[in-house]
């Protein structure tokens, strides 16, 4: 069984290592064994094992016939796209790690992948080594989803966690997490929340069968994250975490990334690290859960190389999406939920605060009073701030 790695970096090379650490498992699970024939890249391995499988042209990986399967794992939309077009095109499978392409082309490129009878899986673009795509394609296929949140990304995750832990500021939690490898050094992908934004339009298009566009949802960051505030929710039982959301409302879809308040009572609020957990919310089944290292060479690169067993083993069943159009997309500024509030103000201006906020209990300390409000739209929120008259320091909403 013959295949072709696509990029020889971080998770290329995991791949790789992953094939030959379980090649007997893997030929007893198939009956045969897989080969990596070709390595597309720009550089040389000479002193790798598979040096000599190093071709720095697609051409010949879309001309060979032996070649079922294309692992796709450039990273980036160019020529990532171009390439896993074309080896669709030439009737070869494509499995990939890149979110990007999926978030921007998957209506696309599965279309293309039917209309060739071959498949294009992406496991590996979401949540790293967690099983969640197939889960919710296929276990979960006799349910209606319901919504989809989770920690998405696994730098931020780690950043939210120092600040937490160890009172540290944003900009030092961000700087050990780049001495550690865990954040690039241009990490604006990661800690904006653009990550996660290409990620949960994912899980929205196998929830719901549309794609949406990442610029289209609402994205925001950590940076503006301070210590107070991760200290002040501690108090409260919450902890703050970058939280990409989707759910359906009426015909609608809504999907965000922001940072939430998690209570104490959800798996979530108990993700630390570089860890990722995703909440599947389904009409039949109810809640489940999926947690593990979201990101990481050999994680990653095991959902992969999953996806490649699971054509060969045959049996996919190919999502069906299409592109969401303007009527698709639901008003971010009408999701309910309830919100923790930090107000200016002394234990009297609480008081009488109340009544807008719907809240029982508040913490007032240095001219400031925090609590949790009723659930509430951005519409509402807006009105109680006015009616109470008092100033807004921060707001985050919750994760219920």
């Amino acid at each position: 069984m013959e295949i072709a790695l696509l990029g020889f970096g971080v998770v290329g090379s995991g791949a790789a290592e992953v094939l030959e650490e379980n090649r007997e498992l893997i030929r007893r699970r198939l009956g045969e064994e897989i080969n990596v024939q070709y390595i597309l890249d720009l550089r040389e391995f000479p002193n790798h094992p598979l040096g000599n499988r190093v071709v720095h042209d697609i051409a010949p990986i879309l001309s060979d016939p032996e070649v079922r399967i294309v692992a796709e794992m450039m990273g980036g939309s160019h020529p990532a796209y171009e390439f896993t077009k074309a080896a669709l095109e030439a009737g070869k499978s494509v499995v990939t790690s890149n979110k990007e392409v999926v978030a921007a082309f998957g209506d696309e490129l599965l279309q293309i992948a039917a209309e060739h009878g071959v498949s294009y899986l992406f496991e590996a673009s979401v949540g790293g080594g967690i099983p969640i795509l197939r889960p919710l394609r296929d276990d979960l296929a006799s349910n209606e989803i319901l919504s989809v949140s989770g920690i998405l990304n696994g730098t931020t995750n780690f950043i939210l966690t120092k600040m937490k832990r160890e009172n540290t500021a944003f900009a030092d939690a961000l700087k050990e997490a780049q001495a550690l490898g865990y954040a690039e050094a241009n990490p604006t992908a990661d800690v904006e929340g653009i990550d996660a934004a290409r990620k949960i339009v994912i899980l929205a298009a196998i929830s719901f069968g549309k794609l949406l566009s990442p610029e289209k949802i609402p994205v925001q960051g950590i940076s503006g994250i301070t210590p107070e505030q991760t200290a002040l929710c501690a108090e409260l039982g919450f902890s703050v975490k970058l939280i990409g959301h989707t759910e359906k409302q009426g015909e609608k879809i809504l999907a965000l990334v922001a940072p939430h308040a998690v209570p104490e009572t959800s798996p979530i609020c108990h993700v630390e690290g570089v860890n990722n957990g995703i909440l599947v919310n389904a009409n039949i089944v109810g809640k489940t859960f999926f947690y593990g290292p979201g990101a990481g060479k050999l994680p990653t690169a095991s959902a992969v190389v999953g996806d490649i067993l699971s054509i060969f083993d045959g049996g996919i069943r190919l999502p069906k999406w299409e592109k969401a159009g303007a009527t698709d997309y639901a008003d971010p500024q009408a999701r309910v939920c309830r919100r923790i509030f930090c107000l200016a103000g002394c234990s009297k201006c609480a008081e009488k605060s109340k009544p807008f906020f719907g809240y029982e209990t508040y913490l007032a300390k240095d001219g400031k009073f925090v609590f949790v409000s009723r659930p509430m739209t951005e519409k509402e929120m807006a009105n109680a701030l006015k009616e109470c008259g008092k100033e807004l320091l921060w707001t985050l909403p919750v994760l219920d």
